[in-house]
């Protein structure tokens, strides 16, 4: 085979030459949740909002520190504008949730057979909030919402987003420097995972080598996700019900990553193994001129849209498309990165939001060709006060895709 780095190695060779570098990584520090506190409270005082109710989840563990998983009870924490925190959950969890709040609040709790939602609602008349804007996190349960809103019909209700979304938007150096380790360790696993593939391997063999190859890189959680296709599976983006094993002369499609602290890495390669023919290598390059293309557009104050059509319309100069048509690009090009692995912003077509210095996100503007094959090139940027950078370099080409 004429590749660089594909091939040639077996599954034990490449975890027993893995050299853990994760405990290197350093976790959000309190400080850093008081500032988040800190701006979020700014905003809402720049809106009169006189509170926010953050769910069980991202949002929650964003500004509180505290990680629970939402569920069929309300748990969460309402914001007021003057900084205090007032936790929301069960009487038989306030023990629990004192043992992972980071930040300090007063826990107010229900019992199974009382409303949380007229607790919500005397909670916030105990600090004089009787009329008023309060605002939801959006990612909140629609039960909780009818609850809240049957409980305090003297308030105005809505959505959090524009604050919340425009505290988590904002990566600080904190933030991006666990992604960009986290980035560093999946490209890693990429290159282990090329090294490792032979005519007849499953997807389940590479996706549980990914998985434990993460875990000896010192993620103890192993991988966050795995997409591995082979061949026309690879046409489809997000993977078929029975994945074919992989034969010569197959397009190879890895899209992976893992989580520290709640951070997330996510990094796609797709190559050839064996021999790529003419078209399957036009496709590839085109991909990549659309990708660079997304890349040299990400420029302070443009537009997430004007990045989408950046890439689009290169797709397009070559007579693929147009817009979501295939052979082309059948999604956005690229979304979010942080607590969440699709989170704001999206970079798609009439998204107008500015770029800002913080912004992370992927550039991925997918080539699908039916029933074929598929390409797709993802590594992330985060936006400096002096332009776009990479966490991850792109591949080099569609038989050297790790620029050895």
């Amino acid at each position: 085979m004429n590749t660089f780095g594909i091939g040639g190695s077996n599954i034990e060779t490449e975890l027993n030459a893995i050299k853990p570098t994760a405990q290197l990584i350093q976790p959000i520090q309190e400080a850093a949740y008081k500032n988040r506190i800190s701006k979020a409270c700014g905003l809402m005082q720049a809106q009169n909002v006189k509170a926010i109710y953050l769910n069980a989840g991202t949002n929650l563990l964003y500004f509180t520190g505290t990680q629970w998983h939402s569920s069929e009870r309300m748990v969460g924490a309402i914001l007021l504008a003057n900084s205090e925190i007032h936790y929301v959950a069960p009487k038989f969890e306030e023990g629990t949730i004192r043992d992972f709040m980071m930040m300090e609040g007063e826990i107010h709790s229900w019992e199974e057979h009382e409303s949380p939602f007229e607790l919500f609602n005397t909670i916030l008349k105990s600090k004089n909030i009787a009329e008023g804007e309060i605002l939801i996190d959006e990612s909140t349960p629609f039960f909780i919402y009818e609850g809240i809103v049957n409980a305090s019909k003297s308030l105005t209700i809505n959505n959090a987003k524009s604050i919340i979304s425009a505290c988590r938007m904002v990566k600080s150096e904190a933030e991006i420097a666990i992604m960009q380790a986290l980035m560093n360790i999946t490209l890693e696993v990429h290159k282990a995972t090329a090294r490792i593939l032979r005519v007849g391997i499953t997807a389940k063999e590479v996706e549980d080598f990914i998985h434990e190859a993460h875990k000896r890189h010192g993620v103890s959680s192993g991988s966050y996700f795995c997409i591995v296709l082979f061949g026309k599976d690879s046409s489809f983006p997000h993977g078929v019900k029975t994945p074919k094993p992989l034969e010569i002369n197959d397009i190879v499609l890895v899209d992976t990553g893992c989580s520290l602290y709640n951070y997330i890495s996510d990094i796609t390669r797709t190559y050839i193994f064996g021999e790529a023919n003419d078209y399957q290598r036009t496709i590839w390059n085109i991909e990549k001129e659309a990708q660079i293309a997304a890349f040299n557009a990400s420029k302070i104050g443009n537009t997430c849209h004007a990045v989408d059509t950046a890439a689009r319309k290169t797709i397009e100069s070559h007579g693929l498309g147009p817009d979501y048509n295939l052979p082309g690009c059948p999604h956005r090009t690229g979304h979010g990165i942080g607590l969440d692995i699709h989170e704001y912003p999206y970079i798609l077509k009439e998204n107008n939001m500015a770029l800002k210095e913080g912004m992370c996100y992927s550039v991925e503007p997918m080539i699908c060709v039916p029933n074929e094959f598929g390409i797709r090139l993802e590594d992330h940027i985060y936006m400096t006060n002096q332009g776009p950078k990479w966490f991850t370099q792109p591949a080099l080409s569609i038989e050297n895709p790790f620029n050895y």
